[in-house]
This record gives structure tokens, C-alpha cells and sequence, in this order.
């Protein structure tokens, strides 16, 4: 019996300061976390590699993960302090975000024992971190399958010229990318959404997709000539505080449950695969972001509720 696959997503967790109405609360987030959280709530065996303080906040972090069932990395505790994003929350349920960061990796961060891995956010651009980050992904892509959502941070992450030749560095040994279409233009001002995504599957990927809000998303495979529209999950809207990283959850977990990540057989059989074998995984990522915009905050939805919206709509399994 195949064991199955291991996730290592690398990146950051934090606090989320969220202001709203205005108040201000805190709450556990960071892109990665909250994908390595949606991962393992859907079922798969997931370990973060992050960087946080042994303060209270981390402490926060690490019991929420615990409750997740996410494994950490050892040595990920061993920054001075725990990193605090400041996020206003608008009357549209849209945030923006200031931070408070330090960012680097512990040194037990490897590759090798783990299937799939998945980054993303400030932590592939922002040093000393960055570096390694790049580092694990071109090793992870000699035996698994590694994705990539770049999730802009304009604040941390300089001008869009500083950003844009690491982000497209990595994606050159990514299967699967996903961006928003606020993250693309950001990233090329002066360029269509869909130009952007035709030139990185050129740079290697298999399978690109554009998150555009309430609109749905784009999706392009290297093994299909024309892209494909996704409609939106209709939900009444809670905020979107962590609703990319739920549908990139949701995403992986379908890729992998589907054979399509996880592995170099997986990698080579997403670069031929049809929209036939990855329409589950769409509407999975679909139904999971979906259930995390009708929250408020970063809710992670497990397979009971991915199976409670499917179930009365029988076209998104």
C-alpha cells in the first residue's frame, strides 16, 4: 500500500490585528499557515517550516497549529519575536495589510522527506529567508511537485521590478501557480491578466490560475489550448480575509487525493492532464474558498463541509 502523500508548506505564520468597525482584534494567520491549516483540515499530512518568536503570540501560533493538525518544523521558534500583520478590514470585506516582520527559516528545513511542497506570500522574496526558500523549492522539484502563490505584500516586498525576478524564478520550477488578479497587477501594471498567465506556463508550470474575487477565476493548463472560466462559490459574504489560501488548500488537497501532485509520476501526469481531470480539483478549491469568504476570518473548511455544499450541488464534486 502507498503511503500517502507528505506536505511541507514553508512560510509565514503570524498574528492578524485585524481592524474593523473600529475595533481591533487578534488572530492567528499568515498565508501559509492558513494554507498548511486548510491542507491538513482536509485530511492530508502537512508540517509547516515557519519563523516566530517564543513569546506569547507564538505560543498562540503553535497551540493553533497543534489544534489543526499541523505538525511544526523544529526550530521554527527561534526568531526574536512573532511576527504582527496590521490588517484594515474595508466596508467590502477586503483587507489591506502593514507588518511588523522578521523572516528567516530554521536550518532543519529540508526537502527530501516530504512530497509536495507548497510556498508562497513574503517568504520567497523577503531575506535572509527568501534564499532559502528558493533554495528548497528547486530541490523539492527534482523528486515531488511544488506550487507557488506569490500573494503580493506591497509593503514588504519593494517595487514590482525588485519583486518580479524571484517570483518569476520560482515559478520556473513551480507545477501549479496560483495568483490573484490584484497580485498580477501589481506585478505588470501594464499587461493583461491573461497575456501574464500564457507567459508563465511557458516558464514550466502545468497548471496556472488567476483568483479574480467574486468574479470566479481563470485557469490554463499546459495540456489544454484554451482557458478556463470558473464561477464563484454564490455565498453571502463575510470577509475575505484568507480566502486565497483556502482555495490553494483546496486546490492541493483535490490535486493530490487525484494522484496530480505528490510526486514525479503526479508532476508528469498533471503536465498532460485534460480540464476533465482537474475539474474536481477546481471545484474543490472553488467550494473551499467559497466557505471561507461566508466567515469571518480565516476559516479552514474540513471535508464534512466540503461534502455539506456538494452534496446539494452534485456539478462541484
Amino acid at each position: 500500500m502507498t503511503a500517502s502523500p507528505r506536505v511541507l508548506c514553508v512560510g509565514e505564520a503570524l498574528m492578524d490585528r485585524i481592524e474593523r468597525d473600529g475595533s481591533a482584534k487578534e488572530y492567528v494567520g499568515g498565508s501559509l499557515l492558513n494554507v498548511a491549516r486548510g491542507i491538513a483540515q482536509l485530511g492530508h499530512d502537512t508540517t509547516l517550516a515557519s519563523w516566530w518568536g517564543e513569546d506569547e503570540r507564538g505560543q498562540q501560533l503553535a497551540k493553533a497549529l497543534a489544534e489543526g493538525d499541523v505538525h511544526v518544523l523544529p526550530g521554527t521558534s527561534g526568531a526574536d519575536h512573532t511576527t504582527v500583520a496590521y490588517a484594515h478590514v474595508d466596508s467590502e470585506g477586503r483587507a489591506t495589510y502593514e507588518f511588523d516582520l522578521l523572516w528567516d527559516l530554521p536550518e532543519q528545513a529540508r526537502p527530501d522527506t516530504y512530497d509536495h511542497l507548497h510556498t508562497g506570500s513574503f517568504a520567497a522574496t523577503v531575506e535572509p529567508g527568501g534564499k532559502k526558500v528558493l533554495r528548497l523549492v528547486k530541490e523539492a522539484a527534482l523528486t515531488g511537485t511544488v506550487s507557488y502563490d506569490p500573494n503580493i505584500r506591497p509593503s514588504v516586498m519593494g517595487s514590482p521590478e525588485q519583486a518580479r525576478g524571484r517570483i518569476e524564478e520560482i515559478i520556473s520550477f513551480c507545477d501549479i501557480v496560483k495568483a490573484s488578479d490584484e497580485d498580477i497587477s501589481w506585478l505588470y501594471p501594464d499587461r493583461a491578466v491573461e497575456d501574464v498567465m500564457r507567459s508563465w506556463l511557458a516558464m514550466g508550470p502545468a497548471m496556472v490560475i488567476t483568483t479574480r474575487g467574486p468574479w470566479g477565476a481563470y485557469a490554463r493548463l499546459a495540456g489544454e489550448r484554451d482557458m478556463l472560466v470558473i464561477d464563484p462559490l454564490n455565498v453571502e459574504l463575510g470577509d475575505t480575509v484568507g480566502a486565497g489560501d483556502s482555495f490553494m488548500a483546496g486546490l492541493i488537497s483535490a490535486l493530490l487525493d487525484a494522484g496530480l501532485a505528490g510526486s514525479g509520476q503526479a508532476r508528469r501526469k498533471l503536465r498532460e492532464a485534460k480540464w476533465a481531470d482537474v475539474l474536481s480539483a477546481l471545484h474543490r478549491a472553488t467550494v473551499t474558498s467559497g466557505l471561507t469568504v461566508s466567515k469571518l476570518g480565516a476559516f479552514s473548511p474540513n471535508r464534512a463541509d466540503v461534502a455539506r455544499v456538494t452534496d446539494g450541488h452534485p456539478e462541484l464534486k
